[in-house]
């Protein structure tokens, strides 16, 4: 019998104010199930010296967004985690990249009708070898002009199409 995967709805993360401040813990059963508890992620956006963006496949087990393209790298805030250390694991643990020098770009509130996080945004610049792991569907990198022409096509999750917009807007600017 083969086991099927899925995320652990009883995983702990912390619960957080705007500003970061830890306010309580919830679990991810709660966080995602319209709570609209705000808690803590990391972003990385990957990009190569060619300018193409990478990105991860979402696997069809994962609670959000199934199947869907997402942001290189991604993931939660453990319990008592530093965003840049959550950052540094996530790297590793979903693309097997090390040494990578992260530039924080922004923060802000995502809302959707399941969810509130609150979204620290880094982005690197890596030429070196990428190792989807199993947690992932693969990955891949994607040309500026390919990202635009999925944009609402329903290829890509609706937190990253809105994201590129607001950290990238001299890229992914309507036009």
């Amino acid at each position: 019998m083969i086991a099927t995967r899925h995320d652990d709805s009883e995983e702990l993360f912390p619960v957080v104010d705007e500003q970061g401040n830890v306010t309580g813990s919830a679990t991810r059963g709660q966080c995602h199930g319209g709570s609209m508890l705000l808690h803590p992620v990391v972003h990385l956006h990957l990009f190569n010296s060619r300018g193409e963006l990478y990105l991860q496949r979402r696997p069809e087990w994962k609670d959000i967004q199934p199947g869907k393209w997402d942001t290189a790298v991604g993931g939660h805030l453990a319990l008592g985690e530093r965003a840049a250390d959550a950052l540094v694991r996530e790297a590793d643990e979903e693309l097997g990249i090390r040494g990578f020098v992260p530039q924080r770009v922004t923060e802000y509130v995502f809302e959707s009708e399941r969810e509130r996080e609150l979204v620290f945004v880094h982005r690197t610049v890596w030429d070196g070898p990428v190792h989807p792991s199993a947690e992932l569907d693969g990955g891949r990198f994607w040309s500026v002009a390919e990202l635009r022409g999925a944009m609402g096509s329903g290829l890509l999750t609706p937190n990253l199409e809105s994201e590129l917009v607001r950290v990238f807007p001299d890229l992914f600017a309507p036009r």
